[in-house]
């Protein structure tokens, strides 16, 4: 396992895509339409905690027309900083404080490509506990969403399956966007609770946070919502993605997009904190545009990688982390579109602040899990960590004491400050620096190699194990749910 989390100091290089004026706009903006128009909650029990809390509800319609000022009431509750837990090591922790980026595999794609054959195919379990050996493995990723689908697992315990694959697998801390009922939400809190000891050390050490998406423009999914009143009555930090899409779900303006995905994301983080004052919240958001020609997803372009930057302007505005969808390109194999998405991608949110860069490994907008795409994922991040450090200014590093002791037309190899120092110098493991005589020799090149050392990690990590009687334990809970279920 990998004994180190490597984070993103966002506190030297600064980015402003949006100006203090400019968010409060869309802020004033999201409350008329969440006041308005209103939001579909498609759940009784939301219903009534919006209503008790003085939103004006359309039960037919299912609407809730909650005024601004209870929005801002409610948003004000929440906290501005938390951490998310790993598993059992304290120093893999993720304190969100605003001063640091953290990388991370989302999902939950549909399809794998294989690491040994390269062709593509519906994922498994298995392959679910294979991907958490690797992220676990790279320093660079710090937190996991189950990256693809266990497939091969029941449809009504399937998210409860891929949890306890990657609890067997994974250290460090888990995300899970695909519980969306009540019961799997349950007993996804009950294996997380056995895991820590208890449900009062997981309201302390919340080892599981929760990802649920909205449905632009202005609407929840009743499901995801009734589960997540459970989680945050549980103490795990909630979240809502807006993934509002530029002409088709949002207007194709851009502030017009932000402001309808903005206005899904705080009706329903205000709700829980309704619901459960100063319960842990987050803003998530993967916002695009529509392809023009085809009406097709993205998954990549300018557009995405403004609404990256923007969306932690709104998210500092109410004072809550940000969990920002960076890396998922709309690539089809990790390939020169790849590279150009995610650049961007991961660049401009770690400029504003972000959080939390979600989408490392994952293909054609989140729909393939690629070995390759992760660990070139991770080499980019990195990348973009060493830009991000700047350049630090000190005597030191001045270094005018060596400079005139070289002299004119001499050199710094042999130096003392060259080999204290040349170890600061970013070194990269999957861009090609070799001679050109050698690549001629051998056209291997990024994409291999990645490939090679994903089959090396899974052929030879082995994550530190959980206790065989806790994994147990993860089974019995599965399983007794798909008796009380009738699940074959």
């Amino acid at each position: 396992m990998s004994q180190r989390i490597l984070p993103i100091d966002t506190t030297r290089l600064r980015l402003q895509v949006l100006s203090p004026d400019d968010v409060q706009r869309i802020h004033g903006a999201t409350l008329d339409l969440i006041e308005t128009v209103g939001v579909h909650f498609p759940s009784e029990r939301a219903l009534d905690i919006l209503h008790g809390n003085g939103a004006t509800i359309d039960r037919e319609k299912q609407i809730a027309h909650i005024p601004g000022h209870v929005v801002e009431e409610a948003m004000s509750k929440a906290p501005a900083a938390y951490t998310l837990c790993a598993r059992e090591n304290p120093e893999l922790d993720l304190p969100l404080d605003g001063y640091h980026a953290y990388l991370a595999v989302d999902g939950t794609g549909i399809e794998v490509l294989d690491p040994y054959t390269g062709k593509k195919r519906i994922s498994t379990k298995q392959d679910v506990a294979d991907s958490m050996r690797v992220a676990d493995y790279m320093e660079e990723i710090a937190l996991i969403w189950p990256p693809i689908s266990a497939q091969d697992c029941p449809t009504e315990t399937r998210a409860l399956h891929e949890l306890e694959a990657t609890w067997n697998n994974y250290a460090k801390h888990v995300q899970t966007e695909s519980i969306v009922t009540v019961h799997e939400m349950k007993a996804a809190i009950e294996m997380a609770a056995a895991i820590v000891g208890g449900h009062d050390e997981l309201h302390r050490r919340p080892i599981l946070s929760i990802m649920q998406c909205t449905i632009s423009p202005l609407a929840q999914d009743g499901g995801s919502i009734d589960a997540s009143l459970v989680a945050a009555e549980a103490g795990l930090p909630v979240a809502f993605m807006t993934m509002a899409s530029c002409g088709f779900s949002g207007p194709a303006s851009l502030a017009g997009n932000l402001t309808v995905g903005n206005a899904e994301v705080i009706s329903a983080l205000a709700l829980m904190e309704m619901a459960y004052p100063g319960c842990p919240v987050y803003y998530a958001a993967a916002q695009t545009a529509m392809d023009p020609r085809s009406g097709a997803y993205t998954g990549g372009g300018p557009e995405d990688y403004l609404f990256g930057a923007a969306t932690n302007h709104l998210a500092d505005f109410y004072h809550i982390p940000l969990s920002m969808g960076a890396f998922a390109t709309g690539a089809k194999q990790p390939d020169w579109q790849a590279a150009f998405d995610n650049v961007f991608a991961g660049f401009l949110p770690v400029l504003t602040g972000s959080d939390l860069l979600q989408g490392a490994g994952m293909l054609y907008g989140s729909r393939i899990f690629s070995y390759e795409q992760l660990l070139l994922d991770c080499e980019i991040y990195s990348a973009v960590r060493a830009v991000a450090n700047g350049i630090p200014v000190t005597d030191d590093t001045l270094a005018l004491d060596v400079i005139k002791n070289v002299g004119a037309r001499g050199n710094f190899i042999a130096d003392k400050h060259t080999r204290q120092h040349i170890v600061d110098l970013w070194q990269p493991r999957f861009i090609d620096r070799r001679p050109y005589s050698n690549w001629e020799a051998d056209h291997k090149g990024s994409r291999e190699w990645a490939n090679e050392k994903a089959r090396w990690i899974l052929q030879n990590h082995q994550p530190v194990p959980l206790d065989p009687k806790l994994s147990a334990e993860l089974r019995r809970i599965i399983a007794s749910l798909e008796q009380e279920l009738g699940v074959k």
